[in-house]
């Protein structure tokens, strides 16, 4: 899509597209083949630059390319503390890069097979009827399992009560009985349609496949050795940072996922999302999680969609071409607040940014989308 803003990236509203509260989205569906093996003033926006080691600095950035952060300048209160970039933002599904991450890092281990059934890692668990005991935890990751976006559970309540927040208290009991109860869209592996729903059971299938809940999982295996200290399922030792609904002043509590905490349970800081983005780009030779970081930038299938040129996949990331080689991106939001991180691994650029309100005409994922291109042509 060169220099165009991610058409299906902005994340979607609570009752828009079937979906049950936003969480993530997509491009439309579409057929897939494969391709390889501070304290935020109401609605404002947060983008943060970094050109770590050697790249095109952001706008503003010492020399040498290090990490830097911007705010809109009509948000600069000197009032506000802490500052913006200390606070915790909620990630929605930029979650799930973490979550597939993990898979990715237990595959490597030999805990499981990114090509395992999901059957065989949810025991005892009855399965929808049709082609779902084909469904494996890469279609899971790559959203090609056809399960739905959301369960049927959620849906009628996201319509009458679209700011409720449904996740909240949704128990793993639950999750795996929505599951069950689930219709296929499509054969697994045939077409890309995006699933939170699936992607929240990428969580007990890893707990089955280890052996331990997924918060220590992902604490042990990603956040620790990536030293992102100040990340953390759900609210965290940091001051959150507001919420708002789409008016940019009704104020919006911080969201609790549950059984959904893989697909959008994720809380952090600008400086750690930044750290996280400089892993990807370069991965540390020496870091157990090297191999899995370069496992998820490989694509894995090609689809294309009515008006869409074709869209590009790897494991967890949207990937898009540029005259300089391709980025790798994804948005998340919770009911109040937005997210997004876009990577170009050729000139070692990252942008994340962050918005503390949600709503369609927000701005923040297309205006960090426009800015990583900028600082990759410079």
């Amino acid at each position: 899509m060169g220099g165009q803003a991610p058409g299906g990236c902005s994340e979607y509203g609570p009752a828009a597209a079937g979906g049950a509260g936003p969480l993530g989205d997509g491009p439309a569906p579409g057929a897939c083949s494969e391709y390889g093996p501070g304290g935020y003033v109401p609605g404002g926006g947060l983008p943060v630059g970094a050109g770590p080691r050697g790249a095109g600095p952001a706008p503003g950035s010492p020399p040498g390319g290090r990490p830097a952060t911007a705010a809109h300048p009509d948000l600069e209160r000197p009032h506000h503390t802490p500052k913006r970039e200390e606070l915790a933002y909620g990630l929605g599904s930029l979650t799930k890069t973490f979550t597939v991450l993990l898979l990715a890092d237990l595959a490597r281990a030999g805990a499981l097979g990114l090509d395992d059934p999901l059957a065989a890692h949810l025991p005892g668990v009855r399965l929808p009827p049709g082609n779902a005991r084909r469904i494996t935890l890469r279609h899971l990751a790559t959203h090609t399992s056809g399960l739905p976006r959301v369960p049927r559970d959620l849906l009628a309540g996201a319509v009458l009560r679209p700011y409720r927040n449904a996740y909240a208290g949704y128990t793993r009991e639950r999750l795996l009985a929505a599951l069950a109860g689930a219709r296929l869209r499509h054969a697994p592996g045939t077409r890309w349609h995006y699933s939170n729903l699936g992607l929240a059971l990428l969580g007990p299938a890893l707990e089955h496949a280890a052996g331990a809940p997924y918060a220590d999982l992902l604490t042990a295996r990603v956040l620790r050795p990536l030293a992102l200290t100040s990340t953390t399922l759900g609210p965290g030792p940091h001051p959150l940072a507001p919420a708002h609904r789409g008016d940019g002043r009704t104020p919006l509590p911080p969201a609790e996922m549950s059984a959904f905490a893989p697909a959008g349970g994720l809380f952090t800081t600008p400086a750690d999302l930044l750290t996280y983005a400089e892993a990807l780009l370069t991965p540390p030779p020496s870091s157990p999680l090297a191999p899995a970081l370069a496992d998820v930038r490989i694509p894995q299938l090609r689809r294309r969609t009515p008006g869409h040129r074709a869209e590009i996949h790897t494991l967890t990331w949207y990937q898009h071409p540029t005259p300089a080689g391709p980025l790798l991106f994804h948005a998340g939001a919770t009911f109040g607040q937005q997210s997004f991180l876009g990577l170009h691994p050729p000139t070692r650029t990252a942008v994340a940014a962050f918005a503390t309100r949600h709503d369609r005409t927000t701005a923040v994922v297309r205006t960090a989308y426009t800015l990583l291109h900028t600082l990759i042509a410079r």
